[in-house]
Parts: structure tokens; sequence; C-alpha cells
């Protein structure tokens, strides 16, 4: 390793620049997410993203069999033949097995980058992930991300980005400072999944380790998945696949939330005088949040996408169309879909205002509560007692 932090945007524009406002999350088409993923239309799912502007993709070896499906889906003459592979952004993981095996090994993080380059029928990964580095030492982790750059530095162009991701931002902003100090280098994009959503929001206001924290340790990306909390935030509830239901949210909670979807359905037009579903809500506000970030941060470069997981046509749509409500179209572009703008219509804002508060005050007694330590201020007696772990 050298002494000096590498200036990568030489070689390539930043990934902020090459991310648009939403990233098509690989996870929908998962054991996790479905219960039979390789019945899905992947290629028509891609494809249409691709036309509507979503021109990237967030995987994992451990969303089998995503990778395979999404893999064969770019191959295609479908998609091929129209796009281009600097057209769209690849992005996978490594380290994360199964639901409880984890190898961070150099030996293995080497085996599973050519695996993915493999799967995916590319010849370079645009970010790679070291996953889920919560479960794992952090000397561990340091490992892993060390040989993702020294896989970088032998083969040049291959790895272009180096993350990590998780769900515990104490623990990636612990990584994210370490790397920058034992291995003289910043990571370049940080993955959180469910702390920008209306239900938890402490990626944008933890003062310790939210947004800034990372920020100053040099992170100029992240990727923020799950604005729904993972499938809390809509009419039907969590998604259920061939693994069972893995959701770590209480039964409290769930209720919670399906009692909002339900007040939403009845009273949304009162409101706005448009009728609305969660869903389309959670999104939003979660793309709103990214927009403020940004906008509160100028100056400092840190730029926040949303990762949206999708498992069907009906699905990517509908997020489409939730994010064309609160994006501005750019003049003259507006075929082009909805990457060609992250700026926020405020007007559309403050017509969703009422409803994120309303929302927002059903949920109070869950608000930023942790599905980690199971804890959400609890010596302030705000989660019922005996719900904190259930």
């Amino acid at each position: 390793m050298g002494t000096t932090e590498p200036n990568r945007s030489v070689l390539t524009p930043s990934l902020a620049d090459q991310l648009p406002p939403l990233i098509l999350g690989g996870a929908g088409f998962s054991y996790q997410q479905h219960p039979s993923p390789e019945l899905l239309p992947v290629t028509t799912i891609v494809k249409r993203a691709f036309d509507l502007g979503l021109r990237a993709i967030d995987t994992s070896p451990y969303y089998e069999p995503s990778e395979t499906l999404l893999g064969e889906a770019l191959a295609s003459p479908t998609i091929k033949s129209v796009y281009a592979r600097s057209d769209y952004v690849l992005m996978t993981k490594v380290g994360r097995l199964t639901v409880d095996k984890f190898d961070y090994s150099p030996k293995w993080i080497r085996i599973s980058v050519a695996r993915s380059l493999e799967r995916l029928k590319t010849t370079y990964l645009d970010v790679v992930f070291v996953h889920d580095v919560e479960f794992m030492p952090l000397l561990s982790t340091l490992t892993a991300i060390s040989t993702l750059d020294s896989i970088a530095a032998e083969q040049p162009g291959v790895i272009r980005n180096i993350g990590i991701s998780g769900y515990s931002l104490p623990t990636l902003v612990k990584l994210a400072r370490l790397t920058r100090q034992h291995l003289h280098r910043p990571l370049d994009a940080v993955q959180v999944w469910a702390q920008l959503s209306l239900q938890n929001s402490t990626l944008a206001t933890d003062p310790k380790y939210g947004i800034r924290s990372l920020r100053d340790a040099g992170v100029r990306c992240v990727c923020s998945s799950s604005p729904l909390a993972a499938g809390l935030l809509r009419d039907c509830g969590v998604p259920v696949g061939a693994l069972g239901d893995w959701h770590p949210a209480p039964q409290g909670l769930r209720e919670a939330c399906i009692t909002v979807a339900k007040w939403i359905a009845e009273h949304s037009e009162e409101v706005t005088g448009r009728k609305e579903d969660l869903a389309s809500l959670a999104l939003r506000f979660a793309i709103v949040k990214a927009w403020h970030i940004e906008r509160e941060d100028a100056g400092r470069k840190v730029a926040v996408r949303t990762v949206v997981g999708v498992s069907s046509i009906s699905d990517l749509e509908a997020n489409v169309r939730a994010a064309q409500i609160c994006l501005k179209p750019v003049a003259g572009r507006e075929r082009d879909g909805i990457a060609v703008s992250n700026e926020v219509d405020e007007i559309a804002y403050m017509r969703d205002w009422p409803l994120f508060h309303e929302i927002r005050k059903f949920l109070r007694p869950w608000l930023d509560y942790d599905f980690s330590t199971g804890q959400k201020d609890l010596d302030a007696g705000i989660i019922p007692p005996g719900e904190s772990n259930s």
C-alpha cells in the first residue's frame, strides 16, 4: 500500500456521477425474497429498468441465484443489442455465504470475485462491497478490504470501487475510519440498509454515526437500500420467500405498519386529494431524505443513492412512478427516464409532507427502532415493555 490516497477519478468518473437516483436491487431475484426466483422474467425486468433510467444493479452471491439470473439477462441479445457494458453500473458483494456462514479470508475473497465475474458475464465490477460487516471481527473485514484493494492493483480495472455494506451504522463508521487509517485510502462506497426510511432515518440524523461521520471518514458515496424497511412499509407486509420469514421486525412494529397502510388507503385522498399507498410514500420519503442530505452537505461531495428491490415489472414501474412524483424532470430529456434528475420537486414534497407526518405519528413508538439491538430509547419508555426483544 502507498502512503497517500489514490486519485481514482483520473481513470473513471466518480461513482456518484455514474449512479442514478434509483438503483435496481438484485435481492428481489433471491430465495430470501421470492419462492421461485428462477421463474421470474429477469431479462424483461432488467431491460425495462434500463429503459426507464435505472442503469445500475446491486446484487450479491448471498442473494442466490441473483448473480446467475442477472448474468444471463445481461448477456442476452435483448439487452446486449441495446446497452453496452459501459452503459450501466454493476455492483456485487463478497464474504457472506448463507444466513449464518461467512468467509472473509483472502483466498475466498479472490474466489468470490472471480466467480461473480463469471456469473455476471462481465470483465469488471464497478463496485465490490464486503457484505454485512457487523457479523465479523473488524480485523477480518480490514483483511477483506485489503484483499479487494490488492486485486484492483494486480488487475487494473477489474474492481473499480471498493466498499462495505451492513446494517450497523457504528460498525460501518468504525470500519470507514480504520480503512483510511490503516490502508491509507478511504472507502469508495458504503451501503446501509433500512436506515433511511419513514420508520428509521438514523442515517440522516445520528450525530455520532450518521452520514456526517461517514463523510468525515472520506466516504463519498452512500447507497441506501431497503427504503421500505425491507418490505415492512407496504400494504401486504414483509415478503416471504423460499427461505421463510427472515425479517427481524418484532410483531408490534409489524402491526403498526399494517395499521398505517390501512389508514393511508382510507384517508390519503382526504389529505392530499390523491389516493396513495404506503410503499409509494415510503419510497418518496427516502428519495427526498437522500436529496436533503446532499443539499445540506453541499460542497462536501457526499452522494446518497437509493437501492430498490423488485421482483416484477409492476414493482419496477410503481417505484419509477413514485420517483417521478418527487423528482424534477430535465427539460428536453424526459424520455431518458428518472436517471436524468436527482433534484426534488419541492411542491410535490410539500404536498406529501402531511402524510409523512401522519405516518410517523402512527410509528412514533417504533421510530428509529434498531433491528440489530432491539432498542430505541428504552430508558425513556418509548418502546412498550416486553416488546423490545420480541
